[in-house]
């Protein structure tokens, strides 16, 4: 089978190295990939929003099956786009990726079939939505209702913060026109957890749990990113509470969907938090999230392919889970998730069997080497039988960036949340 994996960061080339163990897959290719994907796939210089010349090459090639990454082509609907032209893709449909899309559709289709989340009033005024934080007062969040490259949330711990964000979105316009509209949400407290499912109409198939670190630094301090580190499974989830989220939240997501129309296939992410009053979400993402993706994909026994088949012919892929910790560390260019310092080159990322190394902003030289090539530049992880040993591998390998030459990471991930 031939294969095209549609984005270029750590969460496509880990998708590309699963594939990469299928048996039945012969040919990987990546709109655009990366510099490490490079090396396991051929990359396409095609943006993963080019729909047009995405559906081009797929005819052109032969392309079998066809997996989207990120969630932008999703929303400016790739897949009734690849449909409409008889090309298998897997992911949502333009209709059912509103829920990612918007935090406004999210929230109220939540509210609609009584799945729990935290209290919320969306507003386009300013002097309005300074009103309502006034009244609610901090800590509070305050989301950009569009796509915002995982940074649209602000978790305001002050009320000045609170405002200072509103403005920014509303007036100042940091976000474009993904912030002309803004959630504000009351402040949950609780331990995060990512579960991610594969959907198909009603039929639901979940994951293994994660968790990720979104704060830039130790002890879960500074700005949110989009992810500082991942790790699986979650110790302290119960049984009980996977149940919970399957029955009480995923399960009545993909019939709700169905019913409002824009009935769901694809990969169903859900943000949840262990709150006093239960679990609850924080938001749904319609594709793997990142960075757990490259810790929960390692512990699939299943090949991703025959899941994928399996999920969209309505039969259940019976998934099957390694023994094992999988935890990971990103290394971030210094001033992430600011501006930052491009083309950096990286030291020799030698072979090492107890680590794997996740490309997801690098670029390759003419010579061979890696260059910087966005704020999250890769990830290193170890799939090991406790959580203290995939931690020691991890650390013995990232000691190879020096600090002061650009890059930085957590030092904590799989210890603190």
């Amino acid at each position: 089978m031939k294969v095209l994996v549609i984005g270029g960061g750590g969460r496509e080339h880990i998708i590309v190295k699963k594939l990469k163990e299928s048996k039945r897959v012969s040919n990987i290719y990546a709109a655009p990939g990366n510099g490490g994907i490079a090396n396991d796939a051929t990359c396409v210089a095609i943006k993963d929003d080019a729909i047009d010349e995405l559906v081009d090459f797929a005819l052109k090639h032969q392309i079998d099956w066809t997996i989207v990454g990120p969630e932008v082509p999703l929303t400016k609907g790739i897949v009734d786009i690849f449909r409409n032209n008889n090309l298998k893709i897997f992911g949502p449909t333009q209709a059912a990726a509103l829920i990612e899309g918007s935090k406004d559709f999210a929230k109220a289709f939540m509210k609609q079939y009584d799945i729990p989340t935290a209290n919320y009033q969306t507003f386009t005024d300013i002097e309005k939505a300074k009103a309502y934080i006034q009244k609610e007062g901090a800590p509070i969040v305050i989301k950009a209702d569009g796509l915002a490259a995982g940074k649209g949330v602000v978790v305001a711990m002050s009320e000045q913060q609170a405002l200072d964000a509103v403005e920014d979105m509303l007036i100042d316009n940091k976000f474009g026109e993904a912030g002309s509209r803004v959630v504000i949400e009351e402040y949950l407290e609780g331990k995060e957890f990512s579960l991610f499912a594969f959907v198909h109409g009603e039929n639901v198939y979940p994951m293994i749990p994660a968790r990720d670190h979104k704060r830039a630094y130790e002890n879960d301090e500074g700005p949110n990113t989009g992810g500082m580190g991942a790790f699986s499974p979650v110790p302290d989830l119960e049984p009980t509470d996977i149940e919970y989220t399957v029955e009480k939240i995923l399960k009545p997501v993909a019939k709700g969907m169905k019913q409002e129309g824009r009935t769901y296939t694809g990969v169903l992410y859900g943000g949840l938090i262990q709150t006093k009053e239960g679990i609850k979400v924080i938001e749904f993402n319609a594709r793997f999230g990142d960075p757990e993706t490259q810790v929960v994909l390692p512990l699939l026994e299943n090949d991703l392919i025959q899941v994928i088949e399996d999920v969209t012919a309505g039969k259940d892929p019976r998934l099957k889970w390694k023994d094992g910790y999988a935890i990971g560390t990103v290394v971030a260019s210094k001033g992430y998730p600011g501006s930052y310092a491009k083309n950096i080159k990286l030291p020799d990322l030698v072979a090492d069997n107890d680590v794997y190394v996740i490309h997801a902003g690098t670029a390759l030289s003419e010579d061979g080497s890696f260059h910087s090539n966005g704020g999250r530049v890769l990830l290193v992880g170890s799939l090991q039988n406790s959580p203290e040993k995939a931690q020691t591998e991890i650390y013995k390998y990232l000691s190879r960036f020096d600090e002061s030459n650009g890059f930085f990471y957590r030092k904590d991930i799989g210890f603190s949340n």
